[in-house]
């Protein structure tokens, strides 16, 4: 972490994504509880995740913009374009204005779905190979701090000071990436497109590196969304409690995930991407398994268990995306990989919530260990040697 930290380009971006990632986590809870007081319908304030999150199936396409235009100057307006977006919630003064906030978080959605594999992009041109892990591990332990700091900050704001406290936070903070990138001492060359090159997806498939990983971590992640059902079943059924004792357990598994993301990276270095992400689902196997029992003193390690896999997985996914694709794909085969990954994920909700009567919950959370250990094991034979077979050197751009 002080060779990534001492890299000033590094520092400077990460500072910048950090800050970012604060005013978003600050808005999307405030901006729920805004609509819900107005409204008084749950239906609604649902409605506000659902526009945010639609947009995601553009990612594709969002990808190939990437790929077609230098990513800081790209990001610098995307991040601009993400405060204009959040500015017509200072309009709204009653229910009849509502639709104001769709459509700001229609457009949210939309921007962050150009963001992501810019960000991603950007991130493996300014960064050494061997520190891509060390990077992604400490973006992802700042997400999960912020996680559980942003969403108590919206909300207090929006008690305290009104939503467009929140709304005014959240516009201010795409100030501080821009700045950072405007402040980072980078030359790109222009992208140019290479004959036969094809998409994200036909690279991925081409690629067994990736398609491993690809593969592997949508299976996971889909079992993985029947746990969002799951965790109520095992506070009231299991542990008979009240539904607020989810927040309690959601709250372990935070904290498992802020002890898993720091010790990421080094866990990459000696055993590789794929493993890492393997290791991350045989401890979610055993979280799971931890579920199952009727006593806290085995459901609350199971949930911190949780935790710790997440951040593994993701940290492996990303690290080995951005490690063993060329520079000019890696907008493409991001958007690609993480809309192939997301999409099944997002189905599981619901398909957990529909099979969790049927079927039970100490069920499905076994389903989702035996899911998790089949594919870790599948991973765990993925070679570990780093992908430099396939990486494409960038001497056009220094830092």
């Amino acid at each position: 972490m002080r060779r990534l930290l001492a890299l000033p380009a590094a520092r400077i971006y990460l500072i910048g994504q950090v800050v970012s990632l604060l005013g978003d986590l600050t808005l999307w809870l405030a901006t729920g509880i805004w609509v819900k007081s107005l409204t008084g319908s749950n239906a609604a304030a649902g409605l506000v995740f659902f526009c945010f999150t639609a947009p995601a199936l553009l990612g594709p396409l969002a990808g190939a913009l990437v790929d077609r235009f230098r990513r800081r100057p790209l990001l610098i307006a995307a991040n601009a374009a993400a405060a204009l977006a959040v500015l017509p919630l200072l309009a709204v003064d009653g229910p009849g204005r509502i639709w104001l906030v769709y459509v700001s978080m229609l457009l949210s959605g939309a921007v962050y779905t150009l963001l992501a594999p810019a960000q991603s992009a950007l991130l493996a041109a300014i960064v050494p190979d061997e520190l891509l892990a060390d990077a992604n591990g400490l973006l992802r332990t700042a997400q999960e701090t912020l996680r559980l700091v942003g969403p108590l900050l919206g909300a207090g704001l929006f008690v305290l000071a009104g939503p467009r406290a929140a709304v005014a936070l959240d516009a201010a903070t795409f100030a501080v990436p821009i700045a950072c990138l405007m402040l980072m001492r980078l030359t790109e060359a222009r992208p140019r497109p290479v004959p036969g090159d094809g998409g994200g997806l036909r690279f991925i498939a081409r690629t067994p590196r990736l398609r491993a990983v690809v593969v592997g971590a949508a299976v996971a992640l889909c079992v993985f969304g029947l746990s969002e059902t799951t965790i109520f079943a095992v506070a009231s059924l299991g542990l008979h409690h009240s539904p607020a004792f989810v927040g309690v357990l959601a709250a372990v598994q935070g904290a498992g995930a802020l002890l898993g993301g720091p010790v990421a990276a080094t866990l990459a270095r000696r055993v590789g991407e794929a493993r890492l992400m393997a290791a991350g689902m045989v401890a979610g196997a055993a979280g799971a398994l931890l579920q199952m029992t009727p006593s806290a003193a085995g459901v609350l390690p199971g949930s911190a268990l949780f935790g710790v896999a997440l951040p593994w997985i993701a940290v492996g996914f990303t690290t080995r995306l951005q490690r063993a694709t060329p520079d000019r794909l890696r907008g493409r085969v991001f958007a690609v990989a993480t809309t192939i990954v997301t999409v099944p994920q997002t189905a599981s909700i619901a398909l957990g919530a529909a099979l969790i009567t049927v079927a039970g919950y100490r069920l499905l959370l076994a389903a989702i260990a035996a899911v998790l250990v089949a594919v870790a094991a599948a991973l765990a034979r993925q070679p570990d040697d780093e992908a430099r077979s396939t990486l494409e050197r960038m001497p056009s751009i220094t830092t």
